[in-house]
């Protein structure tokens, strides 16, 4: 009987997991990171294998980060010695725990999920690290629902402490408790939420983020002066704006959109000014442009 079926308890140096990280893009690679910095053994790929090497390079840059902060002791190199990339899903081979950590696209992650099953030993975890997408919609794609579950991480995934654990009607107690202490063996906060759209974060989040892209788009005030009322007045780290740019714009519009289709709510209904965005190539960061300017003086 594997360890998280009787025992929940998770730690470095106690319990040494095997996890496969599904997708080498912001969240992915982040995950990767912190698994590799508990101590555990991390297996990564990417549908896209140019990714990869650019991916190790990001974690190595974030790991140096922490170091020089005094954060983790370490070295950079040390970490990456427990994580090797693969070009192939089918290369992942056996693990304790599988997270996919792909774009948010409903069909994308139920094609991947099957993969995994069959791939899966039937003692593992698997989880999906979708911010808004159904967690009893995606488990129908495995034999065993009782070991599927949320496990959304937030970005930055090193530095953010909370991972909120969505359980779906078939998920097992056990499988609940187990993902809820490899959360903690990793330093972070996790909280349990059921499966309603958009979870905990997003739902309170979304509309948020659209109110101040309304205040925009209708000319009440300038970026900038949204963004500092909100850190000013609300204390919030970030304006909503910045905030959606450091998002993705694009991603911002597809949980709005799972958000709008599950609950029909004006409220989470994408904006003119963000469709207009993202169908530009306006994305945020990634793309040097959103909101504000990126990469310029």
């Amino acid at each position: 009987m594997p360890w998280w079926r009787g025992r929940p308890v998770c730690c470095p140096g106690d319990d040494r997991l095997k996890a496969a990280v599904i997708g080498a893009g912001t969240m992915g690679r982040g995950i990767a990171q912190v698994f590799a910095q508990s101590g555990h053994d991390v297996v990564l790929t990417d549908m896209n294998q140019e990714v990869l090497p650019s991916a190790l390079k990001n974690i190595w840059d974030s790991l140096e980060r922490l170091r020089k902060k005094s954060l983790i002791e370490e070295e950079p190199s040390q970490v990456l010695t427990r994580i090797r990339t693969v070009k192939q899903i089918d290369e992942i081979g056996q693990n304790d725990i599988y997270i996919e950590a792909i774009f948010e696209k409903l069909n994308a992650k139920m094609d991947l999920f099957r993969i995994i099953d069959r791939i899966a030993p039937k003692s593992s975890i698997i989880a999906s690290n979708t911010s808004s997408i159904s967690i009893n919609l995606l488990s129908t794609t495995v034999k065993a629902p009782g070991r599927f579950i949320g496990m959304h991480f937030f970005n930055p995934v090193p530095v953010m402490k909370l991972v909120e654990i969505i359980k779906a009607e078939r998920t097992e107690q056990s499988t609940v408790e187990s993902v809820v202490a490899i959360a903690r063996g990793l330093g972070k906060e996790p909280v349990t939420s059921k499966d309603f759209p958009g979870f905990i974060s997003n739902r309170i989040l979304m509309p948020i983020l659209k109110e101040a892209m309304l205040c925009l788009q209708e000319g009440v005030s300038t970026a900038q002066e949204i963004d500092r009322t909100a850190k000013l007045g609300l204390n919030h780290p970030m304006g909503p704006l910045e905030l959606s740019d450091f998002i993705g714009l694009d991603v911002v519009m597809d949980i709005m959109e799972v958000l709008y289709t599950e609950f029909g709510e004006e409220r989470f209904k994408p904006p003119i000014i963000l469709r207009n965005m993202v169908n530009s190539g306006m994305l945020g960061r990634k793309s040097g442009i959103g909101f504000y300017r990126y990469g310029e003086e």
